[in-house]
């Protein structure tokens, strides 16, 4: 049997809070319950020859025999707990949201600092959080360098986005910006034809990147990621961001040693901006656990549950050994 979680009550988290005022009753019996006992005590000692009922009467444990009044009181706030209609959070897979991953493949992203580079290391985290995503998102595909590509329109089969994902090349240039304004027209076009629902279906950006948006120069430009993040913002579309990499990578262009430190602060911003979270990843298994984590926070939604199951069984279990406890140790039911 699961019992309820004792702990502290929120009148928040109840869809009948009134029925407390059923407690006032309660309350009522524990004094008139109170009041008796003391009237008895009362009667005993003003008739009873002290000496003679100790030496007469059997011994009885003054405590326990209050033991099923305390449990059928116990039991009543538990059922009033209960008609008041306790709420938990539940979670449940969502069956109707858009996820569009926008993937960087920049020629900055053939750094090896992590290996066996850093586009292999994204590919193989990417292609598992398809798996891991709860298979009714409509998930979606956008690389970006120089320019953007919806490689995968949003769609449930994860086959068809695994398949691009291992298809990635790289190119030159980094237009974030326009990574991101690509992928907000993928999640209008799916939106306009996903039923369901009065309001277009909930979506999310993830963007991965290791770098700094070089087209245009200016990321406040009407193309640019900050520009594109206040948009997503104004769609209500969250942008997770992942900077991807470490201070110390490098690329050889032309024998020359070109350092592509990661950019951290672009992305927070863009995450800022857009109302969304940024997350940092320096090796493969960090950016595993920040998909994962990803996965959780999009693949589900939290709804309030009944729970007064547990607190009326927990109630029924009280009031049954109150009866109980009754018959054997005072001989009669509490009352």
């Amino acid at each position: 049997m699961t019992l309820p979680l004792l702990g502290p009550l929120s009148l928040a988290g109840f869809e009948h809070p009134w029925y407390f005022l059923f407690l006032l009753p309660v309350l009522a019996l524990i004094g008139v319950y109170i009041v008796v006992q003391l009237a008895r005590q009362r009667r005993m000692l003003r008739f009873a020859n002290m000496e003679l009922l100790e030496s007469v009467a059997p011994k009885r444990a003054t405590k326990t025999r209050h033991l099923p009044a305390i449990l059928l009181v116990l039991s009543l706030v538990l059922f009033t707990i209960a008609m008041a209609g306790p709420t938990n959070d539940v979670r449940i897979p969502r069956n109707r949201a858009v996820v569009m991953l926008v993937i960087d493949v920049s020629q900055s992203m053939r750094a090896t600092d992590v290996p066996p580079s850093r586009l292999a290391a994204a590919q193989e985290a990417a292609k598992q959080f398809a798996d891991q995503l709860t298979p009714g998102i409509n998930l979606g595909l956008v690389a970006y360098a120089g320019t953007a590509t919806v490689l995968v329109a949003p769609t449930i089969n994860r086959a068809s986005t695994k398949a691009a994902i291992d298809k990635l090349q790289l190119a030159d240039r980094t237009a974030t910006g326009e990574g991101i304004f690509t992928a907000l027209q993928a999640i209008a076009t799916i939106g306009a034809v996903i039923g369901g629902g009065d309001e277009p279906p909930p979506a999310r950006i993830v963007l991965l990147s290791d770098g700094k948006e070089t087209v245009p120069s200016n990321p406040d430009n009407p193309k640019g990621a900050y520009t594109a993040a206040r948009t997503a913002k104004d769609q209500g579309v969250p942008i997770s961001t992942i900077s991807f990499g470490t201070p110390y990578g490098y690329v050889e262009i032309n024998d020359q040693r070109q350092p592509v430190p990661v950019d951290d602060e672009t992305l927070k911003k863009i995450a800022e901006l857009s109302g969304g979270t940024s997350y940092n990843a320096s090796s493969l298994e960090q950016l595993k656990q920040v998909y994962s984590t990803l996965q959780e926070q999009i693949g589900y939604e939290t709804t309030k549950g009944d729970a007064s199951v547990g607190w009326l069984r927990l109630g029924s279990l009280l009031l049954a050994l109150s009866a109980l406890a009754a018959l054997l140790l005072n001989r009669r039911l509490p009352g």
